[in-house]
């Protein structure tokens, strides 16, 4: 396939640093479903929402099913084109390398509030972790009522950024308070908690990233000018 990308590096270029948490989960009513009986990804609108991503200029080609395990983990240059999107009925997933950052543009952020003009009634949560030496995390909690909360830093380290309120968004979803006290929500400093973990609570037993037999699509994208520009920087600094 002709490279008609924005990409200025070779295809082959290896890629300098790696991903852990990479997804966003778009949860629309009814709220109270279980991941594990999720109807089967839907191709077609897993490419409609592939093509809608702000990061995404053009799909280009649709490579596949994959397991919701298989995230993509990057090793050259082409392994960053590979997006990951699902429509689990009215669940609805995307994984994007896309969306690592290193605290310059917070980009879970930015698609969110793409996915929050798209979808108003929706519960949105996101997590993002990236390492390059140091891990960056970005990590959003997006009610349907207008309620944020989303964490955004170096784990362990300044600056770490926090907007909104954790107790309230968990008292909003009714997660308990044993639950947060196990985060360290009272006793640690906001970079030193896991706030992935805070997502996956408000997901509940609707998070469908940890289930092997729930697939998504894999499609080749051309990313836009600045996603590439913003991955080049960020990949290859080595």
């Amino acid at each position: 396939m002709p490279d008609d990308s924005y990409w200025t590096l070779p295809p082959d270029r290896l890629v300098y640093g790696s991903m852990g948490h990479c997804n966003i989960t778009v949860l629309l009513p009814p709220f109270d479903v279980d991941a594990r009986t999720l109807p089967a990804n839907d191709p077609a609108r897993a490419a409609e929402l592939a093509a809608s991503l702000d990061t995404v200029d053009e799909v280009l080609e649709e490579i596949g099913p994959r397991s919701v395990h298989d995230v993509p983990y990057p090793y050259t240059r082409t392994d960053l084109e590979i997006v990951q999107t699902a429509a689990w009925g009215h669940v609805l997933g995307i994984c994007d390398p896309a969306l690592a950052d290193s605290g310059n543009d917070l980009p879970l952020l930015s698609q969110a509030r793409r996915l929050r003009e798209r979808y108003p009634d929706a519960r949105i949560v996101g997590r993002v972790r990236f390492h390059s030496g140091a891990a960056h995390t970005e990590d959003i909690v997006w009610l349907p009522d207008g309620a944020l909360f989303h964490a955004a830093g170096w784990p362990g380290d300044e600056p770490f950024e926090v907007t909104g309120d954790p107790s309230a968004i968990a008292s909003a979803l009714g997660i308990t308070d044993e639950a947060l006290e196990d985060l360290g929500l009272d006793e640690e400093d906001p970079a030193d908690v896991e706030w992935a973990d805070f997502a996956a609570l408000a997901l509940g037993e609707a998070d469908p990233w940890g289930i092997e037999r729930i697939q998504t699509t894999a499609f080749r994208v051309r990313h836009t000018e600045f996603a590439t520009s913003t991955m080049e920087e960020l990949y290859f600094t080595a």
